[in-house]
């Protein structure tokens, strides 16, 4: 063959259907980089940091299915960890090309060498590095049919003397092949779990993210059962919208009406979800799960039954078998509370703040109203999460993305950036926490760079918010946690994006409206109130003694304005505690 090997991995990523190599080039991928640019059907996108790279990749495999990133030789892929880590447990399929120092040079000690093999194996399902022109193709093949079957990260290392030797023709497929399945639980299997159903009238349905592609199926189940539907973070966006049993979300940043209709159920059916939170789960309720990864089953709770399936055939399957229930006082209860909550939720939208303390949940309120019905919206770990699981409406069209399993800092930009790149016909709006942005600030020069018309909304309350709540909570007065932060908005204006600071609670409307109306990328610095706080769907007592036991602390320790100011402003979710 005429061609390099680099040349000959190029040809096979775009076979493949990929469009994008998120990298930082150099010395071992530079043969790699030199075959994109002579490949019109591929792009080489200049990250300033690989961990954005591959943030960036792992949002546009959740989006479109499979993405890829790239680090060079010992530096350049050791940066990838913390973004593959977090593609791997959202379960994206992303190609990672970790190229090294020359294979004259394997175990040496050689400059920047490192074992790709040992590094990554945590985090990958397929983990192999090619020494010879002849491995690499059928390393490729099998490296992209792991990444996209066993949906996670698949890591082919590639020498930099292997990516300039000429190409060995393939011995096997150099084709990846996208196979679907369905997957449904034996008959026997259903036969029972309907006579568990048919049983009991008082049902509570949960849904994950292995749901959202059955939402019509949920619906049904749940108008057949007269059942509230709570579920996940990551199932939001694909069953909350068009739906007239949801009751919010549980877990830590949940909604008590999720967590109650599943603690007064007598059943509790948990579909497609690997939900992590053990204390949410009631655990004197008969519950059953229905999950297509069937190592799955089990492992958060006792179960009475766990199915294998997919969760749209096997409602499909089990529809036939289900009695109607006729008794809808359950659910009509479970509705009434949820009614009281989102009327608690909205008090902090009608009384937005006072300078520079605005409240993120106005913040959260204007971003919902104004983003686009399709858009696509990045959310950083911590207070931000908790703005968007509980004021982002879905609507069907909506996606929302965040390091929801590995939940790490720093997401929110990096994933806008794929978004931004795999999808330019969808707004991207990214909920930034001024914690995280901070750790990743050099790749708004990438967003500069490539013209994104990304939203940054920095919710700016100068702390890490989440990590201030958690020492409270368990009593201890927060340490270390403000943060002294650069003018952000200035920030982005040096690196040529509009920026603009919002510290006045009544310019926020105004103030938001004009961002999101800028063509091109913006960066808005919202000033929120440092002491905001999330409560989580059920106060426990050992969560007000921490509070009270760090509030007599900061007290004795002379703190009195700093407890003022926290109660002041939490003062609306006294009631919800006391009820």
């Amino acid at each position: 063959m005429s061609k390099k090997v680099a040349e000959q991995l190029v040809e096979m990523l775009v076979e493949a259907g990929i469009k994008r190599i998120y990298a930082v080039t150099g010395d071992s991928l530079n043969e790699l980089n030199d075959a994109v640019r002579r490949n019109d059907n591929i792009r080489w996108i200049h990250v300033r940091h690989e961990e954005a790279g591959a943030y960036a990749a792992a949002a546009e495999a959740e989006l479109h299915g499979l993405a890829c990133c790239a680090g060079s030789s010992g530096p350049g892929h050791v940066h990838l960890i913390n973004g593959l880590y977090d593609a791997h447990r959202a379960g994206a399929a992303v190609l990672a090309i970790a190229s090294t120092c020359a294979t004259t040079e394997f175990g040496s000690g050689y400059f920047q060498e490192t074992n790709t093999t040992k590094l990554f194996d945590d985090c990958s399902h397929y983990n192999q590095i090619a020494t010879t022109p002849a491995q690499l193709p059928r390393m490729t093949q099998a490296a992209l049919q792991h990444a996209f079957h066993h949906k996670g990260v698949a890591v082919l290392g590639l020498p930099g003397d292997v990516s300039s030797m000429e190409a060995v023709e393939n011995m096997s497929a150099d084709k990846t092949y996208f196979s679907k399945a369905s997957i449904c639980p034996a008959e026997e299997e259903l036969l029972a779990l309907s006579r568990l159903i048919n049983t009991h009238k008082k049902i509570a349905i949960f849904c994950g993210i292995g749901a959202v592609e059955a939402h019509d199926e949920v619906v049904k189940l749940a108008e057949m059962l007269k059942a509230p539907v709570g579920y996940s973070f990551r199932g939001k966006m694909g069953i909350q919208y068009d739906n007239p049993y949801e009751v919010g979300m549980t877990g830590l940043l949940g909604l008590p009406s999720a967590y109650h209709s599943m603690h007064e159920s007598d059943l509790v059916i948990l579909l497609g979800t690997d939900f992590p939170y053990v204390p949410f789960i009631p655990q004197d309720k008969i519950l059953v799960q229905i999950d297509s990864k069937p190592e799955r089953l089990g492992r958060r709770a006792k179960l009475d039954m766990g199915l294998h399936g997919d969760i749209k055939t096997s409602l499909n399957a089990l529809f036939p078998l289900l009695d109607t229930n006729t008794d809808d006082s359950f659910l009509a209860a479970q509705l009434k509370v949820y009614e009281k909550v989102k009327e608690h939720l909205n008090t902090y939208v009608a009384d937005k703040g006072e300078k520079d303390a605005i409240h993120p949940e106005a913040v959260a309120f204007e971003i919902n109203k104004l983003a686009a019905q399709d858009a696509i919206f990045t959310v950083d770990t911590g207070m931000c999460c908790v703005w968007g699981s509980r004021y982002i409406d879905a609507t069907g069209k909506r996606t929302m993305l965040g390091s929801f399993n590995h939940g790490s800092m720093a997401n929110a930009m990096p994933h806008a950036i794929g978004a931004a790149l795999s999808s330019p016909e969808r707004q991207v709006v990214a909920m930034c926490g001024d914690g995280g942005l901070s750790m990743m600030l050099g790749d708004l020069a990438t967003i500069k760079q490539y013209n994104l018309p990304i939203k940054l909304i920095v919710f700016n309350n100068r702390s890490l918010g989440m990590v201030k709540l958690e020492m409270e909570v368990a009593g201890l007065p927060d340490s270390e946690t403000d943060m002294v932060n650069p003018d952000f908005a200035l920030v982005a204006t040096a690196m040529g994006i509009k920026g603009v600071t919002i510290d006045d609670p009544n310019q926020l409307e105004e103030g938001m409206k004009a961002a999101f109306m800028h063509d091109g990328p913006v960066l808005v610095n919202v000033m929120t109130d440092p002491n905001a706080m999330a409560m989580p769907p059920k106060i426990e007592f050992k969560m007000m003694k921490g509070m009270a036991l760090t509030m007599t602390k900061l007290m004795l320790g002379g703190k009195f304005d700093e407890v003022l100011d926290t109660v002041k402003s939490n003062y609306k979710h006294l009631k919800s505690i006391i009820d």
